[in-house]
C-alpha cells in the first residue's frame, strides 16, 4: 500500500514587525497571542517556507579563500532545501529516526548547513567541537547513543585539523555507531578509490535520494528534540543541552524581530557551526528572513587572512552587519581598513564574553560602529537578550529580554546560587530567565535540576542588573569559570592536573587579561613544606595532564602563602588581582626597554580589585611624559581598568 505524504504548503517566512528601540516595542510584540505569532512547528519548516519565499535568491556564500577576488561557490534557497531534503532522506535510509542522534564534526563548510538541518529533519543533531580529546568526543558521542558521524574528509584546511584521522578512530569506540559519512573537501580533486567498511561518501549517498520530500513522512511537534549541544566549552565534564524545535524556531523569530533581519541583507558568519551562537542566533535566524549567509573559508574566522582581509572582504561582499565575539573584535582593531568602504555595515554586534569598554571605545573610533552586545547561552538555544540596532548602552549592557520572555535579578545565597529574594532594577544579583526558547534540560536530569530554581526559573550563573530603561547590564560571573576566545575553562581541571604533583600543596586557576584572549589561564601554587618544585618543572607536568590546548596554563607562579576568606577557601579575587599585576609589569618592563628608559626611574606597578592596574611613574621631566603616553598605549587593550599616573 502506498504511503501518503503529508500536503506540504508554504507559510509566509520571518519578518521583523517594526523597529525595537524600547522595551515598550517587545511590550506590542507581545500583544499578539505566543500561539499566533509563531506557527512554525520545526526547524524543517523554517527552510521549507524560506525556499518558497526566496527560491532564487542566494542563501549561502562560500569563500574558498581570503581573497576577495576569489569566485565563491554559492547556494540558493531552493538549493539549500533540496539538499536538507537528500541529507534526510539518507539519514533515514541509514535507519535515523525522530529519537536518534546525528554527530556532526565539520570546518566552516556549505555542507555544514545540510548536516545541521537535515540531521533535525531526520533525527537529533549534535554538533561536535573537533578541538576536543578523543576521550571526550567518545563521552559526548556514547551519552547521546550517535547513530551516524558526518565529518570532513581530509586533516588539512580546516583550521582544527585532524578531523578526518580523528574520525576513523572513533568509529571504533564509539558503541551505537554504525555509518561515517564522509565529506569531501571542496577543492578535492581526486577522492580516495576506496573508503573503509561502514564509511560512506556523503555526496556520492545523498544524491540518490529524493530532493523534494521527506520520504519519512515525518510529522513534527514542536517539543520534539532538535539538537543535543554540548557545554562547559573545551574542559569540564561534558553536559549535553537538549533543544526542542520550539526552542531553536523561537530563537530565529526573536532574532529577526529585535535585530530587524530582512530579505536580501548580507551577513558574514565566522562563528563555529558546533556552537549554539554560530547555528541559531546567526546562521538560523539569518536563514529564516532571506539573509545572504557568507561562510568565510573553512577555518572561519581562526584564518589569520581573513582577519587580515575583513575590511576589503566587507567591500567587496558588502554586508549588513558584523558579528563577532569581542576577541575577534580586538583582533579587527588592528587590522586597518586602508581606504575599504564598509558603509554597508548597519549593526555590529557581540557576545559570549563582556565587551571591555576600552575595545568598544577604540572600535567606534576607528571604524565608526557602535558594538551591540548581546548575551546568549547554550540553555536558552543561543539568545536572552538583544541590543537591537539604533539602541546604545555602555559596554556591559546587553539589551532587552526576548519577547514573550521574563527576566528577574535575584540575591546570592551563602553558597553564591540563587536565593528567592528578588533585587529592584538597579541593584545586583544573579539573573534568572524564564522564556519558550529555554531548552528541555540535560541528557542527566541530575545536571537539569542544578540548572533551574525550585520555581522553575533558569539560574544563569551570571550576574547583573536592570537599568531604568529595562535593559540588562552584566557585572560578572558567579562561577569561576575562564573565558578564553568565547571557551570556557573550568578551573578545576587545571587545579586537578597540577594539584598531583607531589610538591604541590594547594593551587588555584584564574584568568589572567590577555587583550586578544580576554582572559588566559594561569596558576598559582604553594608547596608542601620542604618541598621544592620550579615554575618550569610545574608547567610541563601540567601541560601533560590537561588534555585540550586552550586550557594549558600560560603561567605558573609559585607563592609563600594562599590568601583565604574567613571560612578557609581559596580568595580568587585576591589571586586575579595578583595576575592582573603580572601581566602589567611585563607589558610595562617591555616598554621601558624598548624606549631606552633611564634605569633610575622609578616605575611602580599595582593592582587592586576595587582600582584595577594602577601605574606610578616618578621620573626626570624629559622621560616621564613619553612614557606615560607609551604606558597607556600598551595597557589600553587589557579587558581591566587600567592608569598611569605621574607622581614625580
Amino acid at each position: 500500500m502506498q504511503t501518503l505524504l503529508p500536503v506540504r504548503t508554504a507559510a509566509p517566512p520571518f519578518k521583523a514587525s517594526r523597529p525595537i528601540r524600547s522595551l515598550a516595542d517587545v511590550h506590542q510584540l507581545e500583544a499578539t497571542p505566543l500561539a499566533e505569532a509563531i506557527t512554525v512547528r520545526s526547524t524543517y519548516e523554517i527552510f521549507f517556507n524560506a525556499a518558497h519565499a526566496f527560491g532564487a535568491h542566494t542563501a549561502l556564500t562560500f569563500l574558498r579563500d581570503a581573497d576577495p577576488a576569489t569566485p565563491p561557490i554559492r547556494w540558493t534557497y531552493t538549493e539549500l532545501l533540496a539538499g536538507i531534503d537528500q541529507t534526510a532522506n539518507l539519514l533515514h535510509t541509514l535507519g535515523v529516526g525522530p529519537q536518534d542522534a546525528v554527530a556532526v564534526m565539520l570546518p566552516g563548510c556549505l555542507e555544514h548547513h545540510l548536516a545541521l538541518w537535515g540531521g533535525e529533519a531526520a533525527g537529533i543533531v549534535q554538533p561536535l567541537n573537533p578541538l576536543l580529546t578523543d576521550e571526550k568526543l567518545v563521552s559526548l558521542m556514547t551519552a547521546a547513543r550517535a547513530k551516524v558521524l558526518i565529518t570532513y574528509g581530509s586533516d588539512e584546511g580546516a583550521g582544527e585539523g585532524g578531523m578526518w584521522s580523528k574520525a576513523l578512530r572513533l568509529r571504533t569506540q564509539v558503541p551505537t555507531l554504525t555509518t561515517v559519512l564522509r565529506v569531501a573537501p571542496h577543492d578535492e580533486i581526486t577522492a580516495p578509490s576506496s573508503l573503509p567498511e561502514g564509511v560512506g561518501d556523503f555526496k556520492a549517498l545523498r544524491a540518490k535520494q529524493p530532493s523534494d520530500h521527506l520520504a519519512s513522512g515525518r510529522s513534527f511537534d514542536p517539543e520534539d528534540i532538535a539538537a543535543y549541544f554540548h557545554t562547559g566549552g573545551t574542559t569540564g565534564a561534558p553536559k549535553l543541552a537538549r533543544h526542542s524545535h520550539r526552542a531553536q524556531v523561537f530563537t530565529a523569530w526573536s532574532c529577526v524581530q529585535m535585530q530587524g533581519l530582512a530579505a536580501g541583507d548580507v551577513t558574514i558568519n565566522g562563528y563555529p557551526l558546533f556552537h549554539v551562537a554560530g547555528v541559531l542566533p546567526a546562521a538560523l535566524a539569518a536563514m529564516s528572513a532571506g539573509v545572504e549567509t557568507i561562510i568565510p573559508t573553512t577555518a572561519l574566522l581562526r584564518n589569520k587572512q581573513v582577519v587580515a582581509n575583513y575590511w576589503k572582504l566587507v567591500e567587496k561582499f558588502r554586508p549588513n552587519s558584523l558579528s563577532a565575539v569581542p576577541t575577534v573584535l580586538a583582533a579587527l582593531a588592528n587590522v586597518p581598513l586602508d581606504g575599504a568602504d564598509i558603509s554597508s555595515i548597519r549593526y555590529c554586534r557581540t557576545g559570549a564574553a563582556v565587551l571591555a569598554p576600552e575595545l568598544a571605545a577604540r572600535f567606534e573610533r576607528l571604524f565608526g560602529l557602535h558594538v551591540h552586545e548581546s548575551f546568549g547561552m547554550t540553555e536558552m538555544a543561543g539568545i536572552s537578550t538583544v541590543t537591537p540596532p539604533g539602541v546604545k548602552g555602555l559596554a556591559g549592557c546587553v539589551g532587552f529580554r526576548m519577547p514573550y520572555s521574563q527576566m528577574r535579578i535575584v540575591a546570592l545565597d551563602a553558597q553564591g546560587g540563587a536565593s528567592d529574594q528578588e533585587m529592584p532594577p538597579g541593584e545586583h544579583g544573579m539573573v534568572l530567565f524564564k522564556s519558550p526558547n529555554v531548552f528541555s534540560g540535560f541528557l542527566d536530569p541530575a545536571d537539569t535540576a542544578k540548572a533551574f530554581t525550585s520555581d522553575g526559573w533558569l539560574a544563569t550563573g551570571d550576574l547583573g542588573w536592570i537599568d531604568a530603561e529595562g535593559r540588562l547590564n552584566l557585572t560578572g560571573r558567579s562561577k569561576d569559570l575562564i573565558i578564553r576566545s568565547g571557551h570556557n575553562i573550568d578551573p578545576k581541571t587545571i587545579e586537578d592536573a597540577l594539584g598531583a604533583h607531589p610538591a604541590v600543596q594547594l593551587c588555584a586557576a584564574v584568568g589572567a587579561p590577555d587583550a586578544y584572549a580576554g582572559e588566559l589561564p594561569v596558576v598559582f601554587a604553594t608547596l608542601r613544606p620542604g618541598a621544592s618544585a620550579s615554575a618550569e618543572e610545574l608547567m610541563a607536568f601540567t601541560a601533560q595532564h590537561v588534555d585540550e590546548a586552550p586550557a594549558k596554563p600560560k603561567a605558573i607562579t609559585v607563592i609563600e602563602q594562599m590568601p583565604m576568606t574567613n571560612v578557609g577557601k581559596i580568595y580568587k579575587p585576591a589571586l586575579r588581582v595578583l595576575a592582573s599585576a603580572q601581566v602589567a609589569q611585563a607589558l610595562v618592563d617591555a616598554a621601558r626597554l624598548a624606549l631606552g628608559t633611564d634605569p633610575a626611574a622609578r616605575v611602580e606597578v599595582l593592582s587592586d580589585e576595587a582600582t584595577g592596574v594602577t601605574v606610578n611613574i616618578d621620573a626626570a621631566a624629559s622621560q616621564a611624559a613619553q612614557l606615560q603616553v607609551r604606558l597607556q598605549e600598551v595597557l589600553a587593550p587589557l579587558p581591566v581598568k587600567t592608569r598611569v599616573i605621574l607622581v614625580g
